[in-house]
């Protein structure tokens, strides 16, 4: 008979470097809108992009996190 103890435990770390990747992006974007603000400038798309694609990567991350569970 063998022991929950003595099995290995398994961690489930799928889609957790894409959803880490996707926060990362998140918080890029986001800083260099609000310094765009603040500064006074004109937000361009590119961080704008950068939050969207983050979004994107963070919820495929949760998904395949979700799925492997």
């Amino acid at each position: 008979m063998i022991d929950e103890c003595t099995e290995p435990q398994h961690r489930n770390t799928s889609g957790a470097i894409i959803k880490l990747f996707g926060v990362i992006l998140i918080i890029l974007g986001s800083l260099n809108t609000m310094l765009s603000w603040r500064g006074g400038f004109e937000v361009l798309s590119l961080p704008v992009l950068f939050i969207a694609s983050g979004l994107l990567l963070s919820i495929i991350g949760s998904i395949l996190h979700a799925r492997r569970s």
